[in-house]
């Protein structure tokens, strides 16, 4: 029965083997499908202009605030540049209650997070709040406003949007456990400095960034070198990328305001979304009975292959496979159903692995991690997390190979997206020794053992790359991307501002209620200093 557990193992693992052919032929229709997004929109990979036309060079100097919208967590942070590739970071981060992340309106979802930059802005910022609020309700003129420090938020909100300025952006869908229909075709940024002005915060709504972009952003801020940052590229819950391309190449109309003189336009792909059609994707019968049964079936299908938010799932539904056989001995003592013996292998009825979404993908980190000879490491993981008691080694073996080759797999179909805007950048082709930079963020990249060696490995398989070309192909870590990214991009929409690229910037108002400022007009503009960790206007660069 072992024997038969290791073939139906390596039946498995064949599975998910994703070849040199199937990596180029990834390459090919990831680019068609990237060119058919640049010149129309409702394609799969939606290739967004996200109004970001340069990218820093580690000299800016600012404090601004930004939050992040980007999956079961909300952060609330305070970035201050200090101008020489390095930033000081506060923040603060509340889980997403689940009832409203499918709440029935917007407003109990954006009410929820403007309360929470609230109490970030009394407990981190108390006293230029205090003395915000005070010189508010104690005024008798309304002139003198003018400059007043108001926070610069960037707002990192990690999902479809159709983006339309700087700080402009409707839902196009949720994503991520998100399911909220009454958002869907609205405005997030304005939804957000609704709820705002509502509780009368000294904050604007400055710019609307993906954390794609703002690992971007903050990868080539931390990290400057002669050819700029190429590729932010998130691997974690979810997976997305964003790239700088020539607006040359951007054939769809862009409609409002940007600074086109730099040629060059940050674009989000969305490419969670590449080849909803299966034109090239593998689809096992775990992909596709994960995909049945998802909250967006059809759709993502990219994302389904390659985010630790399935990766998990996609394991446990090929492992259940395999422990569902009454041949077959996984987790199952051998010999205990022909005799009297009480097995001493088993599943608890509570566990996991019998449950949707019950393995989590950081199981399978342990597994790839776990080197001894008798898997000590993942067997005591298995009765831990998923009640697993006395697994063999045999059990463990055929548990770490699936997991495994699903995870190999995942990294390989990444270096398609990869390689892909490599390609189409050729900046392989337009510098002989400098590297490629690449951004990279999030649990897989970071945590999973050997998941980059795996995506340089693909590359090396793809035709226009190759082994020279991979050695200049440079992925690094961008820590905080959400933060400081966001951050920077609200330095880009008021240096817009200040070009009056970005109208909105300085005529949108904010609202406050008779009621609390007695002797203010109803509306105020934004105009301003952005306010120093002391209170005094800092000077942007």
């Amino acid at each position: 029965m072992a024997n038969s557990l290791v073939e139906e193992t390596r039946r498995i693992v064949a599975q998910f083997d994703y070849t040199d052919d199937d990596v180029n032929k990834g390459v090919q229709e990831f680019l068609r499908q990237m060119n058919e997004g640049l010149r129309k929109d409702h394609t799969s990979i939606s290739q967004i202009p996200t109004y970001v036309t340069g990218v820093p060079n580690g000299t800016e100097k600012g404090l601004y605030m930004a939050v992040d919208l980007g999956g079961t967590n909300f952060r609330v942070c305070s970035v201050h540049l200090n101008g020489d590739t390095t930033f000081d970071l506060t923040y603060s981060k509340v889980a997403i209650p689940k009832e409203l992340m499918v709440a029935k309106t917007s407003k109990e979802l954006f009410g929820f997070l403007a309360k929470q930059i609230e109490s970030f802005l009394k407990t981190h910022h108390e006293e230029h709040f205090e003395a915000y609020v005070h010189r508010r309700r104690n005024s008798k003129v309304a002139e003198g406003y003018e400059d007043e420090s108001i926070f610069r938020l960037g707002f990192t909100f990690s999902f479809p949007v159709q983006q339309f300025g700087i700080n402009k952006g409707s839902l196009i869908r949720w994503t991520k456990g998100f399911d909220i229909p009454e958002t869907v075709s609205k405005d997030v940024c304005a939804l957000l400095q609704e709820e705002i002005d509502l509780l009368h915060l000294p904050v604007k709504v400055a710019a609307l960034v993906n954390d794609t972009v703002g690992t971007l952003m903050a990868r080539s801020y931390t990290s400057p070198g002669k050819t700029a940052t190429l590729i932010g590229a998130i691997f974690g819950t979810g997976t997305n990328g964003a790239y700088v391309e020539k607006t040359t190449n951007i054939e769809k109309s862009v409609d409002g305001q940007y600074d086109n003189s730099t040629g060059e336009m940050v674009i989000n792909t969305e490419w969670g979304s590449f080849d909803n059609q299966l034109n090239v994707l593998p689809n096992t019968p775990y992909d596709a009975q994960l995909d049945r049964e998802s909250v967006n079936p059809g759709i993502q299908i990219f994302e389904k292959r390659v985010s630790g938010m399935f990766l998990g799932e996609i394991a446990r539904l090929a492992v259940i496979d395999l422990y569902e056989n009454p041949n077959l001995s996984l987790f199952k003592d051998a010999d205990a159903s022909s005799t009297d013996q009480k097995p001493t292998t088993r599943v608890r009825e509570d566990s996991g692995l019998l449950k949707q979404w019950g393995l989590d993908s950081s199981l399978m980190s342990i597994a790839a991690a776990d080197s001894s000879p008798d898997l000590s490491s993942l067997r005591r993981e298995l009765e831990s997390q998923l009640h697993i008691h006395s697994a063999s080694v045999e059990d463990a073996r055929a548990f770490k190979d699936i997991s495994q080759a699903v995870a190999r797999r995942a990294a390989r179909l990444s270096a398609v997206a990869l390689g892909g805007i490599v390609i189409q950048s050729g900046r392989l082709e337009q510098t002989k020794d400098e590297p490629v930079d690449i951004g990279a963020d999030g649990s897989l990249v970071e945590y999973y053992p050997a998941f980059l060696d795996m995506i340089y490995e693909a590359f090396r398989s793809i035709e226009g790359i190759g082994a020279e070309g991979a050695e200049r192909i440079r992925i690094g870590i961008a820590k905080d991307g959400s933060g400081v990214g966001a951050a920077l991009i609200a330095l880009v929409a008021a240096g817009m501002e200040q070009k009056g690229i970005v109208d909105e910037l300085s005529t949108t108002t904010t609202v406050f209620s008779s009621e609390v400022f007695p002797d203010q007009p109803t509306q105020k503009s934004l105009v301003g200093a952005v306010p120093s960790l002391t209170g005094e206007p800092v000077t942007l660069t």
